[in-house]
């Protein structure tokens, strides 16, 4: 997969199924580079994967083997990120500093009297009868923690896309922010 040269990654599968490699074992790694390394640059890389395991799986080898061959090539040729692991493990790292928080009051359903007593689902925004389809001034992180920034996304593939929209609404949230309409779910207290 390596500098996108589908030829090398097709002369390095072929030796690793002459050394014996299993090939469920291959599947699986071709499965794990396409979330990892190719990730939301190209969503169609996962699903792909695995409906060549699958193929493999039921044509077994030879035969099934020419399923995963089209994956590596696809694989290699295809744009690539890691941003959606990277955020993950920033995600993760917060998880592990910041240890059990509690979930913003405004956040929490409260199907019951006592619940909603006690604030729950308070000052909660639904986004669909929010201008624009987004309650901007909405937080979803908890308290403790303040907004954070963990997906990134890299200017290749549908990420491009994704990483416009992303920037406006970033954007938009921090206007909302200066203007001081930022929520935690306690306006009209």
């Amino acid at each position: 997969m390596r500098s996108s040269n589908p030829d090398a990654a097709l002369y390095w599968f072929a030796r690793m199924l002459d050394g014996g490699c299993d090939r469920a074992y291959l599947a699986r790694r071709l499965t794990r580079m396409a979330v990892e390394d190719i990730g939301l640059a190209d969503p169609r890389a996962m699903p792909m994967a695995l409906e060549a395991w699958d193929t493999f799986e039921r044509l077994g080898s030879p035969e099934g083997e020419l399923a995963l061959a089209q994956v590596v090539v696809y694989l290699a040729t295809t744009a690539k990120s890691n941003a959606v692991y990277a955020a993950y493990n920033a995600a993760r790292a917060d998880v592990h500093q910041y240890g059990t928080q509690d979930v913003p009051l405004h956040l929490r359903n409260a199907p019951t009297k006592l619940m909603k007593q006690l604030g729950y689902s308070k000052g909660y925004q639904y986004d669909h009868d929010a201008e624009g389809g987004v309650a901007l001034d909405q937080t979803g992180f908890p308290d403790a923690m303040g907004e954070r920034v963990y997906y990134r996304p890299v200017e290749r593939g549908l990420e491009i896309r994704l990483k416009e929209k992303l920037d406006r609404l970033r954007a938009q949230r921090d206007d909302a922010r200066r203007d001081g309409n930022v929520s935690s779910g306690d306006e009209g207290t």
